[in-house]
């Protein structure tokens, strides 16, 4: 073994286990600082760009599950107007029925009339009025919603159809109770008119079911996908503290070793005495 003065190998090499061995706790520390195991592209470029992929769909999908609640709520909103319009449609099935039997007084019939006439006016006061969010509810514009889980291939569209409200379109403009024919004529355009708003309220119902299945189909989208990202960009804290005590002890022993080493040059001197 030769000895020298001019390089200390063993210090070298100490001091080299020693900054690999630092390096090693600070990125330890990191992840327990911030509980991600890939703080950056150098520590697991495949696993940040997978991460990033799943974090794109994941706000997706938690996006699209809030626009199918909200086009939930459009929609029961219109399904709960029109039944109370079916509800003052029977009303006006009785009074159009009354109207419509003989021996009646010409102020019964106007009065009748006039009834039938407020219930019109409450017909058209509720497709005007009627809102969700501030968006008109009754409108010749289909309701869209739009769902996606971040991709082209994955994007869906749900249109509903609700249509305007008021008597022109249940076909009742120009009904009137000043006559048994008069009542008679409007009797069947009413029960028309009923079984209108209630095909309309199975077509909001059949919307409604299929917002909400993409609705829970995204939620359990979102629940899986945000497992495999965790599994993916998390860190391990219980084998991130066992190596951070590692590198803690091997650190130590490190800095032994370069003192050691240093230590063992010194002898050289003894040579010279």
């Amino acid at each position: 073994m030769s000895i020298s003065v001019l390089n200390n190998i063993s210090s070298l090499v100490a001091e080299n286990a020693v900054t690999n061995t630092q390096a090693s706790l600070q990125k330890n520390l990191q992840q327990l600082s911030t509980g991600l195991k890939i703080n950056s592209g150098a520590d697991d470029p495949a696993g940040l760009s997978i991460a990033a992929g799943l974090g794109a769909s994941i706000a997706a999908l938690t996006q699209s599950s809030q626009n199918a609640s909200d086009g939930i709520g459009l929609l029961q909103t219109a399904d709960g107007a029109l039944s109370q319009v079916n509800t003052i449609l029977n009303q006006a099935v009785t009074i159009a029925t009354e109207a419509s039997n003989g021996g009646l007084t010409a102020a019964q019939s106007t009065a009748l009339n006039t009834e039938f006439q407020a219930i019109l006016a409450d017909i058209t006061n509720i497709g005007s009025t009627t809102n969700y969010n501030g968006t008109a509810v009754f409108s010749a514009t289909a309701n869209t919603t739009f769902t996606s889980d971040g991709t082209a291939s994955g994007a869906n569209t749900t249109s509903t159809a609700v249509g305007v409200l008021t008597p022109t379109s249940l076909a009742l403009n120009g009904s009137v109770l000043t006559s048994t024919a008069a009542a008679q004529t409007a009797l069947t355009a009413i029960t028309a008119a009923i079984n209108t708003v209630s095909a309309t309220r199975g077509t909001i119902g059949a919307s409604i079911n299929q917002l909400t299945s993409e609705t829970n189909v995204e939620n359990t989208q979102v629940q899986n996908l945000t497992s495999a990202q965790n599994n993916v960009q998390n860190a391990d804290i219980a084998s991130v503290t066992s190596n951070l005590t590692q590198y803690n002890i091997l650190e130590q022993t490190g800095f032994a070793a370069i003192s050691q080493s240093n230590a063992a040059e010194q002898n050289v001197l003894k040579l010279l005495q």
